[in-house]
């Protein structure tokens, strides 16, 4: 059974609205909250070289979030991203860049949005563990 990762259905709509709104580039963000629920999701830049194919998190958002996050702001837990012309699971190319470190990673595509956490031997490309997102009620920002 899938790991629960708790979240509010306004940023899942925001994600997957933002990421319809892109056809053509990935969409990218930080996701800030605790290890089993998220409370922000943040829009970041994608300064990838190539924004059609792959996703880089403006480093300056990144930098400040962690800074923020340092000075007892929330914790930056992970982050989500698009894939405009694949499937809402992690690719070979994102299991090459994760880290498995637990860090949460939301896909959109296709008009849905699919967690997973990045860990050492998970059962998708050696790297992912599925999470089901389980919306929360209330409000979140982000």
């Amino acid at each position: 059974m899938a790991m629960a990762l708790r979240i509010s259905s306004t940023i899942l709509d925001r994600i997957t609205a933002e990421a319809i709104a892109s056809p053509d580039r990935e969409i990218c963000g930080l996701l800030l909250g605790t290890a089993d629920a998220v409370a922000e999701a943040r829009s970041c830049r994608n300064v990838a070289v190539d924004p059609a194919m792959r996703f880089e998190i403006d480093p300056a958002a990144l930098l400040a979030a962690h800074r923020a996050a340092r000075r007892g702001g929330p914790a930056v837990i992970g982050h989500y991203h698009s894939h405009p012309s694949g499937m809402p699971e992690p690719s070979p190319r994102d299991a090459a860049d994760a880290a498995p470190d637990g860090g949460i990673w939301l896909i959109a595509a296709g008009g849905c949005v699919t967690g997973w956490r990045a860990v050492e031997n998970g059962a998708l490309h050696g790297r992912f563990v599925p999470l089901r997102l389980r919306r929360a009620a209330g409000r979140a920002t982000g």
